[in-house]
């Protein structure tokens, strides 16, 4: 893949997880959970629009969730993830919250990590 066509790739990927991002701020009442995905890692912050605060964070890459990732599957190392931003977003007063997937289809390891997280509290 040439220079121009990689460009163009993520002008396009940045245009739509902006307009995902945009369609969420315009109702401002409640927090969104943000979803990054790499290849080997997810995270996922509770960030509140209005103060331009992370309120709650947690990724498979941290000390706390590194152990327990080990030696399991990206699915279910999501939904440890979920798991544990549910739990620190309860603590944090949070029980409300958009789901902003950026760009990423609502399917496998970011849909893993929603369900893990209505689970553990948090509702969508």
């Amino acid at each position: 893949m040439d220079y121009l066509q990689q460009k163009k790739k993520w002008k396009r990927r940045s245009r739509k997880a902006m307009g995902i991002r945009r369609r969420l701020r315009n109702s401002s009442d409640r927090p969104r959970l943000s979803v990054f995905r790499s290849a080997k890692n997810i995270s996922v912050q509770v960030i509140d629009d209005l103060t331009g605060l992370t309120v709650a964070s947690a990724s498979s890459n941290e000390k706390t969730l590194r152990d327990d990732c080990q030696g399991k599957n990206k699915c279910d190392q999501a939904i440890l993830v979920g798991q544990k931003v549910a739990e620190r977003a309860q603590e944090a007063g949070v029980s409300e919250v958009k789901l902003d997937r950026s760009w990423y289809l609502y399917h496998g390891r970011v849909k893993a990590l929603a369900d893990a997280a209505r689970e553990g509290g948090l509702k969508f």
